[in-house]
């Protein structure tokens, strides 16, 4: 798998990670990969347009780009998962955490 392969799944693995979080402290879903209904349309939504990111090989993080490629709907709800679950994943998934943390770092030392 190539660089670009690579960061795209590392993307979508995480957007996963945040929407079950978001899933089991918001809607009472039970299970690591378990997810209400409406966090299921949410999470095959986010990895579709995952796959389809022209931009995947330039960008840092989906959060930071700017071509806003989710309908409007389904971009504030995965604001609303970001805002909840991304403080909450140096505890739930510190490594994680703290490579995007050091990745972000890196980003804004380079503007």
């Amino acid at each position: 798998m190539n660089k670009a392969g690579k960061k795209r799944e590392r993307e979508k693995r995480i957007v996963a990670l945040m929407i079950g979080l978001y899933c089991r402290k918001k809607h009472g879903a039970t299970g690591k990969n378990e997810f209400c209904p409406d966090c299921i349309k949410l999470v095959e939504y986010a990895l579709f347009r995952i796959d389809r990111c022209p931009f995947m090989e330039t960008k840092t993080f989906c959060s930071e780009c700017q071509s806003q490629c989710y309908k409007k709907d389904m971009r504030e709800k995965i604001r609303n998962v970001m805002r909840f679950s991304g403080p909450r994943m140096i505890l739930y998934h510190p490594a994680t955490a703290v490579r995007h943390m050091i990745k972000d770092k890196r980003k804004r030392g380079r503007k």
